[in-house]
């Protein structure tokens, strides 16, 4: 069991970005697992993909959120929203876990990290709004890197230490 779900909705700098909060998260103790949305490549969401039965990637992950203690979700900005990934997989995770499908994200702490083109705030506004909406207590500080403006270690380190005494 990871104490920490790490989701990540993109490659390359993102990627980078997981797995310095997997370093530092190990650091403090905390058992952590990311999981890559792209390379895992899941089924976009769709009733018609639904009515086809659940893939079976999802209920290993349900299995995964089930146990985890919290999240940190890692995603870009993209258009001024998240990545389809990331709105999918909580789409799947919406019908595939049962009536009580919530239990997978009520009352657990989530942090976010974006590395972005842009500022990347309103993937970070889209995020909160959505996990908030389904029961996880999202963190009020998160960590935003862009090329213009590089990621402060101080930033991943301190949201790292509030996730991990928030679990």
């Amino acid at each position: 069991m990871s104490d920490v779900v790490i989701v990540m909705g993109s490659n390359n700098k993102n990627l980078e970005l997981a797995k310095q909060f997997e370093s530092e998260l190990d650091k403090l103790g905390v058992s952590n697992e990311i999981i890559d949305l792209v390379n895992l490549d899941l089924p976009m969401y769709t009733p018609a993909r639904q009515a086809n039965g659940i893939p079976e990637d999802i209920t290993g992950i349900i299995s995964k959120f089930d146990r985890a203690k919290g999240f940190l979700f890692v995603t870009p900005e993209y258009n001024g929203g998240l990545p389809p990934v990331i709105s999918s997989l909580i789409a799947w995770v919406s019908v595939a876990g049962g009536e009580d499908w919530r239990k997978s994200f009520n009352g657990k702490p989530a942090a976010m990290a974006t590395f972005s083109g842009g500022n990347g705030i309103h993937a970070m506004i889209a995020l909160r709004m959505q996990l908030s909406y389904i029961g996880v207590n999202v963190l009020g500080r998160e960590v935003r890197a862009t090329y213009q403006n590089a990621l402060n270690p101080e930033d991943l380190k301190a949201v790292s230490k509030i996730l991990s005494e928030s679990i």
